[in-house]
């Protein structure tokens, strides 16, 4: 089990890693693209762990709603909400990315 959970978690970043520069992805999108559309909360788990921080840039994956992360791993949602900004995604609301706009194409 420990390995296919490794495995999953190696497929999730390596899908993250090719997320665009000013592109956001969300939990489900990443789950569907490693074979699991019913992992999202994996997907979620795998980066919180994310061993290659500023590599795998985990601060591009929001949730379904384009809501950003309020545990995210480097500092809660104001540092995603930064990281994002200086890479030219804009928000529907403070915390909100417009989707239909900044959604990856995958």
């Amino acid at each position: 089990m420990k390995n296919v959970k490794k495995g999953f978690f190696d497929k999730v970043y390596e899908t993250t890693k090719q997320i665009p520069f000013g592109k956001v992805a969300t939990y489900g999108q990443i789950a569907r693209l490693c074979g699991n559309p019913r992992a999202a909360r994996q997907v979620g788990w795998a980066l919180h762990v994310n061993p290659q921080p500023g590599v795998i840039p985990c601060h591009r994956v929001v949730n379904r709603e384009g809501k950003l992360s309020g545990a995210f791993a480097f500092g809660g949602s104001d540092a995603q909400r930064y990281l994002l900004a200086n890479e030219g995604v804009e928000f529907a609301d403070d915390q909100t990315v417009d989707l239909a706009k900044f959604l990856w194409e995958a």
